[in-house]
């Protein structure tokens, strides 16, 4: 797959003890288990925690994984619905550490906040919320498996697949695109999962676009969330100062 350039490129790393990685079906409860490898969404999820506006849209390009792939068996006691606490037994990732290669573009769905499209700002303000560690709390995948980011060289260090030139995962989720960021007339006011079937080359697993994905499976119908000072919050103008 081709290897896009951009200028507002950013690649961090992110470890953790333990990654759950997994598609929504598996999150409605009972038994839980991962992924081998972090979805597109979990770590676009990561990278809106770093830094995020309505006004852009992240992409991720790649990860790299870097260490082995290990899992491993915990028996939890999730709360019930009905009450009382039940006994399951999660597979997690562990000694997770991923690099990570992404980058933004405007959100088209938004032209309302045009006037807040300052690629300098936002990449500057995005490469220092990385150094400091996010802006909010990083999770790998759910919330018990805590994350800590840093800056990297994506493609620097050695990794446990480097010498390894193919290996496939099946059929995969790769993320779910909301109306606030749809990009065709199929995708405008719902709610759509994506499907795509995964091939890392020494290490390194290169993303389509989430219009590119070879498989949409619309979920329901979904309206943008509005935004502006009518509505309390996030107007993208006056938060800056762009208008008296």
């Amino acid at each position: 797959m081709a290897k896009p350039e951009h200028p507002n490129i950013v690649e961090f790393q992110v470890t953790g003890d333990y990654a759950l990685f997994s598609d929504p079906i598996m999150r409605a409860g009972g038994e839980k288990c991962t992924y081998q490898v972090p979805t597109y969404e979990a770590l676009k999820g990561i990278l809106s925690s770093v830094y995020w506006k309505p006004t852009l849209i992240w992409y991720i390009d790649a990860v790299r994984v870097m260490n082995p792939i290990q899992t491993e068996v915990k028996g939890i006691r999730p709360i019930k619905y009905s009450g009382g606490n039940d006994l399951s037994f999660y597979t997690y990732l562990k000694n997770c550490r991923y690099q990570v290669r992404a980058h933004f573009e405007w959100n088209d769905n938004r032209p309302e906040l045009a006037k807040d499209r300052n690629e300098n700002k936002h990449h500057n303000i995005a490469r220092r919320m990385i150094e400091r560690g996010g802006r909010r709390d990083i999770f790998l995948g759910t919330r018990e498996c805590q994350g800590y980011v840093e800056p990297c060289v994506f493609g620097e260090g050695a990794g446990a697949y480097d010498s390894i030139p193919e290996l496939s995962f099946g059929l995969m989720y790769h993320g779910i695109t909301y109306a606030d960021e749809a990009y065709s007339d199929e995708t405008r006011g719902k709610m759509t999962a994506r499907f795509w079937r995964p091939t890392m080359k020494k290490g390194e697993i290169w993303f389509p676009r989430p219009e590119d994905c070879p498989l949409h499976k619309p979920l329901r119908e979904m309206e943008m969330k509005p935004f502006g000072e009518e509505y309390g919050n996030f107007s993208g103008l006056r938060e800056f100062g762009e208008v008296e």
